[in-house]
Parts: C-alpha cells; sequence; structure tokens
C-alpha cells in the first residue's frame, strides 16, 4: 500500500466514528478490544504499561472494564480475523498497534471508536511511533560502533506497510553515508533462514526494520545474525534485550500508556476526532555489551555516554 492510499484510508475511516463509544448495555462493562500485531510474550511489557495507566485512571480489569487480548503472532492474515471477531463481540474501543493491524481494523469497522498505542504513519487518533523517521538518526549511531561499515544489510517484511516505508527510509540514510545496501526481503517466518543463507559473507551488519513478523521472531533474527557474526541495530529496546548489539527509538511502553489516557477519554465520552495525533516523547539508546563481546567490538565511550541502557 502506497503511503497516500494509507492516509486516504485512515482519514476516511476516522470521519465516521461515533461521537461516543456508544450506550452500555444494562449490567454489562466496558470492553476494549486488544489487538496484539506479535505475540504476547514478545512485548509483554506494553499492555502491562497499558493496564497499569487504566488502573492508575479507574478502569480495574474485571471489575469496572473487560479487556479481549487477542494477539495475531506476526500474522497479517489475522488482523481482519481478530477485528471482525471483536465488531461481533461488539466491544466499546480497539485498541492496537502497527500500521498493517490499524488498517485491518479500520476496514472492519466504521462504529468502534480505535485507538493505536504506537503506528508509523497515522492520521486518526493515537500516537505516532516515528520508527521510519528515526531510520537515519539509527544508522548514525550504528556507524559509529562500526566504523568500517560499508556494506549494510536490511531486512523487513516487505507485505507489511510500514515495513516498505522505513526500509525506504533506510535505504536513503544508508546511502547517503555511501553504504551499500544489500535488502533481505522476508513475508512469512520460513523466508528468515534462507534469507540469511543468501546473505552468508556478504555483508557486514544488518539494520532490521521493527514491525510485527520481525518482532515475533526476534530472538531467531539476532541469533542467525550473531552466527554470522553480524552486528544488529533495531528501532526498539526489545530486540536489543532479545540479543541484538544496538536499538534507537521511541520508549513504546510510554506510548501504551499514553493510549490508556486516550481509552479514557473516549469510554467518558469525548469526541474521537476531537483527540489528535501525538508524538512521542521518549527515546532510548540501549546497547547489548554481552553481544558486542560476543561480536569482539569496543563501544566507544562517546555511546557509552549517550547510552540510556547497557545490558550486560
Amino acid at each position: 500500500m502506497r503511503r497516500r492510499d494509507f492516509i486516504k484510508l485512515i482519514a476516511g475511516s476516522a470521519a465516521s466514528w461515533p461521537l461516543t463509544a456508544g450506550a452500555q448495555q444494562a449490567g454489562k462493562l466496558p470492553t476494549i478490544g486488544f489487538l496484539g500485531a506479535a505475540k504476547r510474550s514478545a512485548y509483554s511489557q506494553w499492555d502491562a504499561a497499558f493496564v497499569q495507566r487504566l488502573r492508575e485512571l479507574g478502569w480495574i480489569e474485571g471489575r469496572t472494564i473487560t479487556i479481549e487480548y487477542r494477539w495475531a503472532e506476526g500474522r497479517s492474515e489475522r488482523y481482519a480475523e481478530i477485528a471482525n471477531e471483536f465488531v461481533q463481540l461488539k466491544v466499546n474501543v480497539i485498541v492496537t498497534w502497527g500500521t498493517a493491524a490499524v488498517v485491518a481494523a479500520k476496514r472492519a469497522t466504521m462504529e468502534i471508536p480505535i485507538v493505536f498505542a504506537a503506528t508509523g504513519d497515522p492520521v486518526g487518533t493515537g500516537l505516532s511511533n516515528q520508527l521510519p523517521d528515526g531510520a537515519g538518526k539509527r544508522i548514525g549511531l550504528f556507524r559509529e560502533i562500526v566504523p568500517d561499515l560499508r556494506r549494510l544489510a536490511i531486512m523487513t517484511n516487505i507485505g507489511s506497510p510500514i515495513g516498505a516505508l522505513e526500509m525506504s527510509e533506510a535505504q536513503a540514510a544508508a546511502h547517503k553515508l555511501g553504504l551499500e545496501v544489500l535488502p533481505l526481503e522476508i513475508r512469512r517466518a520460513e523466508d528468515i533462514a534462507p534469507a540469511f543463507e543468501a546473505l552468508r559473507g556478504d555483508a557486514q551488519a544488518l539494520y532490521v526494520v521493527s514491525e510485527p513478523l520481525a518482532g515475533t521472531n526476534m530472538v531467531r533474527i539476532n541469533t542467525l545474525a550473531l552466527g554470522l557474526r553480524l552486528p544488529t541495530v533495531h528501532g526498539l529496546r526489545e530486540y536489543a534485550e532479545a540479543g541484538g548489539l544496538m536499538s534507537y527509538g521511541p520508549n513504546i511502553p510510554d506510548l501504551f500508556r499514553r493510549a490508556a489516557d486516550y481509552v479514557d477519554k473516549i469510554l467518558r465520552g469525548a469526541k474521537p476526532g476531537d483527540i489528535p495525533v501525538e508524538q512521542p516523547t521518549k527515546f532510548d539508546l540501549v546497547i547489548n555489551l554481552t553481544t558486542a563481546k560476543a561480536l569482539g567490538l569496543t563501544i566507544p565511550e562517546s555511546i557509552l555516554a549517550r547510552a540510556d541502557e547497557l545490558i550486560e
């Protein structure tokens, strides 16, 4: 999907949202449909931050609110299935993240308010994660760690709209630095190992585009990269925690806390159209020193001094 088509789709459906979350059935708790684009274990801190903030706002799961969790595990065909299930359940609001999941939810309903906790190319109600826009900063920091870098592989799920967008941004940033780019395009988990086999000996490092398929398989990707002695750079801290060398990007648990504020306002009668998209305010630079040691890399003091977290 082209960027312009995505914006048109979101803008068109956002205009048709109801002014409130809808009347409650007698005796029925307000219900949130939580569409997790990856697997729960990959991003457990995200939904925990969301639930904690709801609790602070007076929404207690099982007492004052019901949350229906569904996890697509990086399989794009599941987004529409889950969204349609939420429509059948008549949830009061859908919370999701990731561009493809947001698009699927919009296509499933023009009546239920949708809050995106983090998406890369947003128009509507939610929070932008700015992952594509951070590609240049990410690669610039990475090159300080790998100063002799000349050939950079970039892995993305080419079937993901935001994955394709970030791939484009990363390629442009790499070319500005005079790097040769080796694209690694995947569409499903079964494509990951063959992609690494095709790469063997050709690249010096790997940029992994952060999206649900990669997130679901982050440990596998980092393990295969380490086997080829490839330093990796990512947009989310969870990838560095799963063995990647470096990550730089928005603090997603913070975005999920802020998404809970959106849900609170909607359930209390706010008009979704009056709630603007907001940008991230917290960004984290995370370095995995254990991975650096395994790769025989020495992290420059200038990077260590700027890091928000060092994993040992």
